[in-house]
């Protein structure tokens, strides 16, 4: 198995104009600083007062370009342009936590649709309650992994079930992870390192059902990595759509061992390597959402649930940037 960084010329231009036009208004910025500091010396009173109000507009822009600039500069994650493996599985709380999955793959599902992404179910097992005991799906657009990497982890929902006679609150959980999609030329797989098992599909489908040994369960032999498929009627496809899941799971595995320092930020970032670890509390009776790790509270879950989860990946994203600028300069000091 070998892997190798791609790096995509469009994205890369794109970062350096920003930083260019950055850069360039920075410049004008502390060219204006300047001339307005040189006006203080003027004897007209009404220059040096409007010296003054130019100075209290470009200190603070300049002071605000030169971390926007910081920021730019800072070393990107490789995988922040890829497309995601999102996998969603139910925790603690039996139905409870199934229906609570479902509920997520749907909040992840119209977060997709504002960003313009694809998303494509590749495998799913339902509950008896019409929720999710698992569901793994790709999705497919511009810098995926860069917005949804802030979701992996465990997330704790209480509420008063619907099965809840008596109104008492009940806490379950869901696991959710993000991983980038890994290509043909990032993961080699060998033919000889691979099993393919066919089974007889169960759960909803129509005719096919029990009947054809559509089913494929993959399982990756050196590191006893096992992948199952069971959404399409086709063989072929669930076929292409496990190697999909994976191709991108032996990805995630040789990125931890190859890139000790990106470990590091992983674990930072979603905590245990089982993912079991509370990131993210939503509250229902209390319309709340706390983010543990940044310590962000919100007090809206009813949009959050509806796909609005882009002041939350904002914060995320500053608070992690925030950190990185503080490694840096401890590093260059």
């Amino acid at each position: 198995m070998t892997t190798r960084n791609i790096r995509r010329r469009p994205s890369r231009c794109a970062r350096l104009r920003r930083r260019f036009e950055k850069y360039r208004e920075l410049k004008q910025a502390r060219q204006g600083l300047s001339e307005a500091q040189a006006m203080l010396t003027e004897s007209d009173p009404d220059m040096r007062a409007m010296a003054q109000e130019e100075i209290a507009t470009l200190a603070p822009r300049v002071a605000e370009l030169e971390e926007e600039i910081k920021v730019l500069l800072l070393p990107k994650d490789p995988n922040d342009e890829k497309n995601v493996i999102l996998e969603i599985r139910a925790g603690t709380g039996g139905d409870e936590a199934s229906l609570f999955a479902a509920e997520l793959f749907r909040m992840y599902t119209r977060f997709a649709e504002q960003h313009r992404w694809k998303v494509e179910v590749l495998s799913m097992s339902e509950s008896g309650v019409g929720g999710y005991k698992e569901v793994i799906a790709i999705i497919e657009g511009d810098r995926v992994y860069s917005q949804m990497r802030w979701e992996s982890g465990g997330h704790r929902v209480q509420r008063v079930p619907a099965t809840e006679t008596q109104g008492r609150v009940h806490t379950s959980a869901v696991t959710v992870a993000v991983l980038p999609e890994a290509e043909d030329v990032d993961i080699k797989i060998e033919a000889k390192d691979i099993r393919i098992d066919t089974f007889c599909s169960s759960g909803p489908g129509g005719q096919s059902v029990n009947t054809t040994y559509s089913a494929v369960r993959i399982t990756h032999i050196p590191t006893n990595t096992v992948v199952s498929c069971q959404d399409e009627k086709s063989q072929i496809k669930n076929r292409e759509k496990g190697m999909r899941v994976l191709r991108s799971r032996l990805y995630e595995q040789e990125m931890d061992k190859q890139n000790a320092e990106l470990a590091k930020a992983r674990k930072q970032q979603v905590g245990t390597g089982d993912r079991s670890e509370k990131i993210r509390t939503y509250n229902f009776p209390q319309n709340r959402l706390t983010d543990h790790r940044i310590g962000l509270t919100l007090h809206q879950l009813d949009l959050i649930m509806e796909g609005r989860l882009q002041s939350i990946v904002d914060a995320l994203i500053a608070y992690y940037q925030a950190e990185q600028l503080k490694a840096e300069s401890t590093q260059a000091a």
